[in-house]
């Protein structure tokens, strides 16, 4: 009697450890880990947004200024002095683009000296350009007057000059004009004995025309020469005449 008693005790203890088995066999896959932490979801790291170089939450994206901060000032323009007043091209003395040429090459010109109609103690000095640019001259031509056979020529005469110093320009294919008087007086008497020759170096100012390019033209057996006059170079004719007359006045 007491065997049958028992066998029923054990076989509710065999079917209650096996439920305890089965419970935990199938208990949820996520339990705590030995170290106590809990292991993140593959999905959810997945979908987070990286954060590598991403810009800090209420900053501005790289290189941009951040929203509502002043921008960088814009450089100003460059400005003119208080009463300084643009450069001009015109030149300092008031000449044309012409009057700055470059002085004349001897080999670019062709000299002339002849007496003026109806005025016959006075020579025209004329200067053609004959080269392809404007060139300038001195502002009177080099002159003197003397004996063609002497070999002292230190004593020659020279005339009176008009007053001028600006370089005088010669446009390509122009003449330039100087007169001389030879005798303004028109004194028959007391005047220079042995002249016969009239020398002419066209560019007074040495440093652009050596002496070596002085031309020498003969004067008539009448002429007379007396406190010559000379005018500085002119356009025409005309107008060296009228610097002339203007020489030592």
């Amino acid at each position: 009697m007491s065997v049958r008693r028992r066998r029923p005790l054990l076989v509710s203890a065999v079917l209650v450890a096996g439920a305890g088995l089965a419970l935990t066999a199938c208990g949820p896959d996520n339990a705590d880990s030995a170290g106590g932490t809990t292991a993140a979801s593959p999905a959810t790291v997945a979908a987070a947004p990286s954060r590598a170089g991403s810009p800090t939450a209420g900053a501005s994206a790289a290189g941009a200024p951040a929203t509502g901060a002043a921008s960088p000032t814009a450089p100003h323009a460059a400005r003119t002095p208080s009463g300084a007043s643009p450069s001009s091209s015109a030149r300092p003395d008031g000449g044309s683009a012409a009057a700055g040429a470059h002085p004349c090459d001897i080999g670019n010109l062709s000299i002339h000296v002849t007496a003026r109609a109806g005025a016959p103690s006075q020579r025209v000095i004329e200067v053609h350009n004959t080269g392809a640019t404007a060139c300038s001259l001195s502002s009177t031509p080099g002159v003197d007057l003397g004996n063609s056979t002497a070999r002292d020529q230190s004593n020659n005469i020279k005339p009176i000059l008009a007053s001028g110093t600006l370089r005088f320009p010669v446009p390509a294919g122009q003449s330039a004009y100087a007169v001389i008087d030879l005798d303004p007086s028109g004194a028959t008497t007391g005047t220079a004995p042995g002249i016969n020759e009239l020398n002419v170096l066209v560019d007074d100012e040495g440093t652009n025309m050596p002496l070596a390019n002085t031309r020498n033209f003969p004067l008539n057996g009448d002429a007379r020469v007396l406190n010559p006059q000379m005018g500085i170079y002119r356009a025409s004719v005309a107008e060296a005449v009228a610097s002339m007359a203007a020489a030592g006045k």
